[in-house]
């Protein structure tokens, strides 16, 4: 069988691999600030006597700020320009790491990481809407792969780079390291990257008050829960409230002549599912990422450097497997990867948890590790192909932001979960406390992966027709992973 789909021209090509290329460099800086904070925790809570709630917040200001902005990052950006917006973003998210490297104290690192988190919102959604816009559908899951393999890079050296940086300076390198690339990314987006909008609409000022509030309410309790407790007014009320005004975001979305966000897109199982599977997805993940690190310096005795190092194993996978299964979404779908993905990365999760303690040995963890990264890099750049794909190009910059926001959303979830199951077991104060924590809290994230392995097997298969042009398309020299790492020259990069 022969591809039907026309390969691009000299100028097409030029576009797409500027804008893949800058795309998944702002997604590389946003990784890395969150991999190479959590190799810094430990140094951080001791440099700056941080508690285990401030210790938390550093990471859920950013998380806040992420998941609340990103429907209004993405609104703005369809109306506003991507690209223009794409490299505002970068601007914000540059002077803040600015601002978290000269923090003289926790209070003005989570400030600091609140304006980050912020400027994260904008190129999150934007990177996705500007690089599905630029690539057809033909070509769209190859390109994803790569995007992913190409953040891979983030997950791969993040833990390695921020311990080796907290080790070898101090932790305030961990956020000078995204200077230059913001710097140098910047001109390059305003340059190369075509301009695109969404869809010119109403500006639905409802909507969006409703939506911020809504992902304001639930955000803010998960992140109170574990201080305050579950049963709180204070976390009654927070989520309450989002869940209130979420349903009243959609009561307002379903009756508008031009709604922000279709209600349409969640009749899609690919969009809908692929929403939920995400954000159980990165309850998991970062649910683990918390405390993998701390686990191999408290418990083990490692320093910041050795303890991303061991980590290279969970980690490392993710550059490799990550493009090849971008790839082989064009041939299976994207059901098949997500679904085993997940079970892999859940079965890999439950290992560690059954082993975990002070007298491990680092062997036993090596297995269970490459396990659960195999499984996260067949599942994440599946489970955007599933969610970009299911909308047509109109829809591309909202479901981005959507599903941007399950997944902001799933990671204060995650390690809301992992840090009350921690708190209830465990603590900081002596090795057998922190293993006593850590192995319901790992195992806690089994429970969450394997749910979103559940989800995964909700999305849509294939026909046997769709899987057969996908393989063609796979194999068309002007399209697909292959290509790309045979003959740069006739893939997506050149």
């Amino acid at each position: 069988m022969t591809s039907t789909h026309k390969p691009p021209g000299p100028a097409e090509r030029a576009t797409e691999r500027w804008t893949l290329t800058l795309t998944a460099i702002a997604s590389l800086m946003v990784a890395l600030d969150v991999l190479v904070v959590s190799a810094a925790l430990g140094t951080i809570r001791h440099d700056l006597h941080a508690s285990l709630t401030q210790l938390e917040w550093t990471v859920n200001a950013y998380s806040l700020s992420f998941a609340v902005l990103l429907i209004p990052a993405s609104v703005l950006g369809d109306r506003a320009g991507r690209r223009r917006m794409f490299a505002a973003g970068l601007g914000v998210f540059t002077g803040a790491s600015v601002l978290c490297a000269l923090a003289p104290s926790v209070g003005a690192l989570i400030a600091a990481r609140v304006l980050q988190g912020a400027g994260a919102a904008i190129i999150a959604p934007l990177s996705l809407s500007l690089l599905s816009a630029a690539f057809p559908p033909a070509r769209r899951g190859a390109a994803l792969g790569v995007y992913g393999g190409i953040t891979g890079l983030a997950v791969l050296g993040g833990p390695v780079l921020g311990g080796a940086v907290t080790q070898g300076l101090a932790w305030p390198f961990v956020f000078w390291i995204n200077v230059p690339i913001g710097l140098i990314a910047m001109p390059l987006v305003t340059r190369h990257l075509q301009e695109s909008h969404g869809p010119r609409s109403r500006f639905d000022a409802l909507g969006l008050v409703l939506i911020t509030g809504a992902s304001f309410g639930l955000v803010w309790g998960l992140i109170r829960a574990n201080t305050v407790g579950w049963g709180s007014a204070e976390t009654v009320l927070a989520l309450g409230g989002g869940l209130l005004l979420g349903a009243a975001f959609v009561l307002v979305q379903r009756r508008g002549a031009d709604p922000m966000l279709p209600m349409r897109l969640f009749a899609s199982r690919g969009f809908s599912a692929g929403s939920v599977s995400s954000l159980l997805l990165a309850g998991s993940l970062f649910g683990a990422v918390f405390f993998m690190a701390q686990f191999q310096q408290l418990a083990l005795g490692q320093g910041p450097l050795d303890a991303g190092l061991r980590l290279l194993p969970w980690t490392g996978t993710v550059f490799v497997v990550a493009p090849l299964a971008g790839a082989m979404i064009e041939r299976i779908g994207e059901r098949p990867l997500v679904a085993t993905g997940l079970g892999l990365h859940a079965a890999g999760m439950a290992w560690i948890a059954l082993v975990a303690g002070t007298g491990v040995a680092y062997a036993s963890l090596v297995a269970p590790m490459v396990i659960s990264g195999v499984g996260l890099s067949m599942a994440i750049p599946a489970g955007q192909s599933a969610v970009v794909g299911a909308v047509g190009s109109a829809d591309v910059g909202r479901a981005s932001g959507v599903f941007t926001m399950m997944r902001q959303l799933g990671a204060a979830l995650g390690i809301a979960i992992a840090v009350a199951v921690f708190a209830g077991a465990g603590g900081y104060g002596s090795p057998h406390a922190f293993s006593d924590g850590f192995t319901p809290a790992i195992a806690a994230a089994a429970v969450l992966g394997a749910a979103a392995a559940g989800a995964g097997l909700l999305l849509p298969g294939r026909s046997r027709r769709e899987v057969g042009a996908g393989a063609a398309d796979a194999l068309d020299p002007a399209s697909g992973l292959l290509p790309v790492l045979l003959a740069p020259e006739r893939g997506l990069v050149e």
